[in-house]
């Protein structure tokens, strides 16, 4: 079985995994986000991620699929993936084989996040928007879903005890809602 079909096995909505997020204040409430995580058709394939501005209000510096809020007009969580790539990364959304929806991931910043895993060709011309992409880069797939990769960690954050993911990448840390989407796609995969 190739790589592809293995993920496509591995999203069956029917398939029930423990899955790991933020849901610290329980799940109402949480406004619609979605992102797009980018794998390029490779031998050895790879995930685009996207390095944030340091003058973001939100998030600044962190390292994030591309992808936002839901709005209004997007027929939904996988039309909203494709916009924000398209948007921060110029990815034409023609270009995107969409494989499938990974579990939702609550994110302790009240979004309820719908990962759409796509296959994208290798080398396409991304371009970062700098209003909301720093910098991009690629990580090897096996890299990220090496649960040896993913280190649990624990902190205190708005006065709650609270654990995420951290990875290391080069000069890269992966971490938070990121980690945690990679690191429920990895628990999909085993």
């Amino acid at each position: 079985m190739n790589w592809v079909s293995r993920l496509e096995a591995a999203l069956d909505p029917a398939r029930s995994i423990p899955i790991e997020d933020e849901r610290y204040l329980g799940d109402e409430g949480h406004r619609a986000a979605a992102v797009l995580i980018p794998i390029t058709d490779r031998s050895e394939p790879g995930v685009i991620l996207t390095q944030r501005p340091e003058w973001l209000r939100s998030h600044a510096g962190q390292v994030a699929f591309p992808g936002g809020k839901v709005d209004e007009f997007d027929a939904d969580a996988v039309s909203a993936a494709l916009r924000e790539a398209n948007e921060e990364l110029s990815i034409c959304p023609t270009d995107v084989q969409v494989i499938g929806v990974a579990d939702t991931y609550y994110s302790g910043s009240g979004y309820r996040i719908e990962p759409v895993v796509g296959i994208i060709p290798p080398d396409l011309p991304l371009r970062a928007n700098p209003e909301e992409v720093e910098d991009w880069f690629e990580v090897p797939l096996g890299f990220l879903l090496d649960p040896a990769n993913a280190v649990k960690k624990e902190t205190i954050w708005g006065g709650q005890q609270r654990t995420y993911y951290d990875m290391q990448w080069g000069e890269r840390r992966i971490w938070g809602v990121t980690a945690g989407i990679i690191a429920n796609l990895a628990r999909r995969l085993r």
